[in-house]
């Protein structure tokens, strides 16, 4: 299921009653915990495969019972009240899910070209908007360490402007006011093992396996 399904899926309204039952006899098979496009140590020394793992099987896929669990019982919801109370579990495991399927995308091996930004639209656009690849890091890391408590750092498209800005997200939601292109998680599940409370050095360390491949390719899609 793609990204803009999962999303739509997330804000969908309540079914028919008699498409109820069928909805929640297999909401939870709707959504699944996606493969991995590399292997959980192909990311190292960067991003240590016991993170990569664990990050992957235990806290992904939490988030996508969560979502499934949260769909069921909205699907069987009894009165707008109960469907409203059901708002916050949504938005938490379906942010979840649509920013993690997104943040796996969003990195790659150095051997697949992990930490290369090859000269395209993408490289010209950040170098239009922010004066180079290496003011993005500054200003996309300085954000997201800023961050209190969980969230996410993003670049992303802004389609008003048609400019690439710098914006976060706290906790799991996801980012609805721009096309994401990059997002770097700064929950603790996704570094402290490796870097500690050491923001800064897992804030450097992972754009050595940023697919700037992919990140090109959600802005050509989005700036079309």
């Amino acid at each position: 299921m793609s990204v803009l399904a999962l999303a739509r899926t997330v804000a969908r309204a309540r079914p028919a009653p008699r498409l109820a039952l069928a909805l929640s006899t297999q909401s939870k098979s709707l959504h699944t915990l996606p493969e991995l496009d590399y292997a959980y140590d192909a990311l190292e020394p960067h991003i240590s495969g016991q993170i990569m793992k664990l990050h992957h099987t235990k806290h992904h896929q939490t988030y996508v019972n969560g979502l499934n669990a949260a769909e069921e019982s909205y699907a069987k919801a009894p009165s707008p009240k109960a469907q409203i109370l059901l708002q916050p579990a949504l938005k938490f495991n379906g942010g979840g899910h649509i920013n993690h399927s997104l943040f796996w995308k969003n990195l790659a091996p150095p051997s697949a070209g992990g930490g290369v930004l090859s000269p395209g639209p993408l490289k010209d656009a950040i170098d239009a908007d922010f004066g180079g690849l290496d003011a993005l890091k500054k200003q996309l890391n300085a954000a997201t360490a800023a961050i209190q408590g969980s969230g996410w750092g993003w670049l992303a498209y802004n389609d008003a402007t048609k400019k690439l800005e710098v914006v976060t997200t706290a906790n799991q939601d996801p980012l609805l006011t721009h096309v994401p292109l990059v997002g770097i998680d700064i929950w603790e599940h996704a570094f402290y093992l490796q870097y500690f409370n050491v923001k800064p050095d897992y804030l450097n360390a992972i754009w050595n396996v940023i697919n700037f491949k992919e990140a090109e390719r959600r802005y050509l899609e989005a700036a079309k």
